[in-house]
């Protein structure tokens, strides 16, 4: 008995200081964990070019916008650059504020919209019938250095397709493609310079699209399939 009551302080002095110990592990833990880099987040900038169509008649048909297909590093948010041939890399401290194939699919949504041609537009997860798709797939969204002493270019590329949703016979297809290059290496000017190529490409998407439309329509469903055509940058 003498000796449990000799060994009680020496066991309760133990677990005070175990548990002392303990709580300075935890706050040295705490302390030294890295701190998160700060990151930008940007839009993509809006277009500022007012539209110039003569032909503004409303066409009878309707049009549905699906999300572009991608993959890989298109897939997250990060804001990508080639900073030489065949390698990847991102902008450190900078981000789109939503994917690459969204960011394109609500610009060519917007396109539409402000051109005013097609006016039973929707996207898909509206749900709703329409008579054409939009299909598509955004194979290319970077930035790109073609030269050293030269600011980089912004690349987008977009594989479309405009499916007749009745027979989802493909009607028309096209390989578009943007170059726009920024006016310096910094990131705002590169988050510009993809906006101008957005802007251009979606701008002669909208123009194709309607004339593929069109046709389609007038040959009755399912259309002819028309050949595929390549953009030209």
């Amino acid at each position: 008995m003498t000796f449990q009551r000799l060994l009680r302080p020496a066991l309760r002095a133990f677990r005070i200081f175990t548990l002392h110990a303990s709580c300075v592990l935890a706050f040295s833990a705490c302390t030294i964990l890295p701190v998160p880099d700060a990151v930008d987040v940007y839009l993509l900038p809006a277009s500022s070019d007012a539209l110039d169509r003569a032909d503004r008649a409303l066409r009878p048909w309707s049009l549905r916008i699906a999300r572009p297909e991608s993959n890989g590093q298109l897939l997250g948010q990060r804001i990508l650059v080639m900073p030489e041939p065949n390698r990847l890399s991102v902008y450190k401290g900078a981000s789109w504020h939503e994917p690459a194939a969204l960011l394109m699919r609500n610009r060519l949504f917007n396109a539409f919209r402000t051109d005013g041609r097609v006016g039973a537009l929707s996207i898909e997860e509206m749900r709703t019938f329409a008579d054409y798709e939009l299909g598509s797939e955004l194979s290319a969204f970077h930035s790109e250095y073609q030269q050293d002493d030269k600011p980089p270019v912004a690349v987008v590329k977009f594989d479309t397709r405009l499916i007749d949703t009745t027979s989802r016979r493909i009607v028309a297809s096209r390989a578009f493609e943007a170059r726009e290059a920024a006016e310096d290496s910094s990131i705002p000017a590169v988050v510009a310079a993809f906006g101008r190529a957005a802007d251009r490409l979606s701008s002669e998407l909208v123009s194709w699209t309607i004339t593929g439309g069109d046709t389609a329509y007038q040959a009755g469903t399912p259309a002819e399939i028309l050949p595929v055509e390549r953009g030209t940058p």
